[in-house]
């Protein structure tokens, strides 16, 4: 009894936590003129490279494609980006910069990396490591519950 209601406070403070980090991430983003949704599909457009995708974009970072659709038809109507359809596929379209969306791109993940990287370097290298660890193992671990009953008796 004890044990569930500790699991529940914890579980309390995860959700928090959760909340406060994507509000976090949210206002930044809208400062600069994005929705959060807007910021990871920039990023990603920028890490992605030569070989960026809507469907790779869809798969990796998990956003709806409808939603990704609206925010590269936005960046497109600005002109940041070029949507080019694939030669061995038609219905994909490859996702560039335009030399304008490139410096705007360029401007804002360097923005973002700024914070980020004081963030990591305020914490340490070796606490946000162990962030990461324990967020993959419980995204797993919770992947696992979801589907197999019996790691409830844990």
């Amino acid at each position: 009894m004890i044990r569930n209601i500790m699991f529940k406070e914890e579980l309390n403070r995860y959700y928090s936590v959760w909340q406060k980090f994507n509000y976090v991430y949210g206002e930044w983003a809208k400062k600069h003129g994005l929705s959060v949704n807007g910021l990871l599909v920039l990023y990603a457009v920028y890490e992605g490279g030569e070989d960026c995708t809507q469907k790779k974009l869809g798969q990796k970072w998990l956003i709806p494609k409808q939603t990704i659709n609206m925010i590269l038809k936005d960046f497109e109507k600005i002109g940041y980006i070029e949507l080019l359809p694939l030669q061995e596929d038609k219905r994909n379209k490859e996702i560039r910069f335009t030399t304008e969306g490139k410096n705007y791109a360029d401007h804002i993940i360097s923005e973002l990396r700024k914070v980020e990287f004081l963030v990591i370097e305020k914490m340490g290298a070796e606490r946000i490591k162990e962030l990461n660890e324990d967020t993959e193992l419980f995204v797993e671990l919770f992947s696992q519950a979801g589907s197999i009953n019996s790691l409830l008796n844990i």
